[in-house]
């Protein structure tokens, strides 16, 4: 007989609903008990991105580190100096925290958009040696010495005294003995563009140069005197590398006769062997930064027609001009800053005032042309930026004097000075340096009459100024007198530029200088 068993009812619950309950009420005695535990948290790292510094650059030498790693910084603090194709610039933090790593030495080339430095955000750096503060894993010794160590220590000083006595008292350095200099310091071969410039000239390896200038800074004065006492060290041990014919005949017991003391293997006397001069080998070197620069550059203009154009300027009443003004400027008081610093005006300001008021009548001087898309396009530009060629320690460079349209001659002058003191000392920003659009090169300063300035490819025109000379000329009543006269040299893209249109901007420039009351009227 088949038996039927019904599951109980209990509270509305079938059978397998509390069986699976009571199974759950016994999980906690089958699993094993486990403590809470917390662990340490990790530290933030955050990578320093080396962001674009203009112009397109895509990378850029690292000079030298203001930091090192487990350095706090905070904001704003110097992290590195690069240094681009056409300037240096100073690097600094974004954020506070703790250097962790540094992704370049000095001396090596950072890629723009790649982490430059790795910093850590968090507030404090534990002191958990798992955090990056660990102790040393050498015990520091305590306690008095023990007798072995002073057996060593007496041992170690009598072989050095007997190796000074085998070398006739002078002092032998050991490898363990020898000083090391330590460069990986905070401020490791500190020194400006300008000097690292001469160091590449001399051949002097910086880090090997001790600097005296602040914070152990390597000056040109350390690099000349370094390179000067390498030069004597050198030509004393060659000095002391004789003959020993020679030798034996500048011996005080030598006979005074020199030929004499010279034999050969039969005894037959010789004069002294004169020994051949070496022959100069030839050295390769990389191009410098600027150096390649300036090639990109100017294989680039080789694309382009230029348009030569001549004339002759003459100075009389300019020059008369400037005595007057430089007069009244002489008696301001010293240490002024801006316009007021201005104790001299050159011909320079003049000019580019004048080229400045030209491109006002003749503005397609002051344009460029875009040859990136399929037909090709005439730009015009609003702003005179007239860049002026400048010869520094680094290259040449080009930077340029903002709006001239809107500067007195005054502020011109102090604009020239604040960029001939920059490129000077190497300092010259990228600002500086970007969105020129027409450019003066005084190329008369060093010397030369006339010149054929090559066209820079974002400009359509370029004026060169040569040297001012004094030449006899007939004035208009057939009378011989002194005149002053400079040549002024253009060369124009004659891809977009006339012969007519240059030779009209170069007249009207040409009566602004020669008549400068005419440029006077005209400043805003």
């Amino acid at each position: 007989m088949n038996r039927i068993f019904l599951a109980p009812i209990c509270g509305g619950r079938s059978s397998a609903a509390i069986t699976r309950n009571r199974q759950l009420t016994r999980l906690p005695h089958i699993l094993p008990r486990r403590s809470f535990r917390t662990s340490t948290s990790l530290l933030v790292v955050k990578p320093f991105i080396l962001a674009d510094i203009g112009e397109g650059i895509r990378e850029c030498e690292v000079i030298q580190w203001f930091v090192e790693p487990e350095a706090r910084v905070e904001q704003f603090d110097k992290l590195c100096e690069v240094q681009s194709d056409k300037a240096s610039v100073e690097i600094t933090s974004r954020y506070d925290g703790v250097i962790k790593k540094l992704h370049y030495a000095a001396g090596e080339m950072a890629l723009v958009g790649k982490p430059l430095v790795d910093i850590d955000l968090a507030d404090e750096l534990a002191s958990d040696p798992e955090l990056g503060e660990g102790k040393s894993a050498e015990p520091e010794p305590s306690g008095p010495p023990s007798a072995t160590s002073i057996q060593a220590a007496a041992a170690a000083e009598a072989g050095r005294l007997s190796r000074e006595a085998a070398h006739g008292g002078n002092k032998v350095e050991t490898a363990s003995e020898k000083p090391v200099r330590n460069n990986n310091g905070k401020h490791r071969s500190l020194a400006t563009p300008a000097v690292r410039h001469i160091c590449k000239e001399l051949g002097v390896t910086i880090e090997e140069v001790i600097g005296t200038g602040k914070d152990g800074r390597v000056l040109k004065e350390d690099v000349t005197r370094f390179a000067s006492s390498s030069s004597a060290n050198s030509r004393s041990s060659a000095a002391g590398i004789l003959e020993p014919g020679l030798q034996a005949a500048s011996s005080p017991g030598g006979l005074k006769n020199p030929e004499s003391q010279i034999t050969n293997s039969r005894g037959t006397p010789t004069r002294p062997v004169t020994p051949a001069p070496e022959l100069a080998q030839e050295t390769t070197q990389p191009l410098t930064r600027i150096q390649s620069e300036m090639f990109k550059i100017m294989t680039a203009s080789l694309s382009i027609p230029h348009f030569l154009y001549s004339d002759e300027i003459c100075l009389n009443s300019i020059t008369s001009l400037r005595s007057r003004l430089n007069k009244d400027l002489a008696k301001s008081a010293a240490g002024e800053a801006g316009v007021d610093a201005v104790k001299k005006l050159t011909l320079l300001p003049f000019i580019i005032k004048s080229v400045s008021v030209s491109l006002s009548q003749y503005p397609l001087l002051n344009s460029r042309l875009d040859t990136s898309s399929p037909v090709p396009q005439l730009i015009t530009r609003p702003s005179h930026n007239i860049g002026i060629a400048m010869d520094t320690p680094l290259g040449l460079l080009v930077p340029n004097i903002k709006s001239v349209q809107q500067l007195s001659i005054l502020e011109i002058a102090a604009e020239l000075q604040r960029l001939q003191s920059l490129g000077a000392a190497g300092k010259l920003s990228p600002a500086d340096l970007r969105g020129g659009t027409i450019t003066v090169s005084n190329i008369g300063s060093i010397g030369g009459t006339v010149v054929a300035p090559v066209i820079v490819p974002s400009e359509v025109a370029i004026l060169g100024v040569g040297r001012g000379r004094f030449v006899p000329a007939f004035d208009g009543e057939g009378k011989v007198e002194k005149r002053e006269i400079v040549n002024f040299s253009w060369s124009a893209d004659h891809r977009v530029v006339d012969g007519a249109t240059m030779a009209r901007m170069a007249a009207r420039v040409r009566e602004l200088v020669e008549e400068p009351e005419r440029l006077l009227v005209r400043l805003r």
